[in-house]
């Protein structure tokens, strides 16, 4: 099963999921499954369709918000609406996690939030998110 890095109530984070991890991710509580990987990067991965295939099976809403050589606002209000739309918390995922949770910091940051708190709560879950926040005027 993958690692699910809680971030805050609304969104946990983590590193490339399976077909599997989609039904431990519902069992977790989990209602919405973010895909924050671009489908080819790595030939190993599950592609977003199968993602998305198993989310539908168990129930879960999954939305594909890929991310490939850097971060746009546009990606980061994209994240921010699925968050704010779900009703439960979301689990986003890329290869590592870390694309998954500097998106998350930037949407939060773009959204006004305190960029200390935004930090802290990546630091609790193991991501340093603080050269993002440092170029978005931290």
């Amino acid at each position: 099963m993958g690692e699910f890095r809680r971030i805050d109530d609304r969104v946990s984070v983590a590193p490339q999921i399976s077909v599997a991890d989609v039904g431990a991710a519902r069992d977790a509580g989990f209602v919405c499954i973010v895909n924050n990987r671009p489908d080819g990067e790595a030939p190993d991965e599950p592609q977003g369709a199968e993602i998305a295939a198993a989310c539908a099976e168990a129930g879960l809403t999954y939305h594909a918000i890929p991310v490939a050589g850097g971060f746009s606002p546009e990606q980061a209000a994209a994240l921010r609406d699925v968050i704010d739309g779900a009703n439960g918390p979301v689990l986003a995922y890329c290869r590592s996690g870390t694309r998954s949770c500097f998106l998350w910091a930037l949407s939060e940051a773009l959204a006004g939030d305190d960029t200390d708190e935004i930090a802290a709560k990546a630091s609790a879950a193991g991501y340093d998110v603080t050269p993002l926040l440092n170029q978005v005027g931290r």
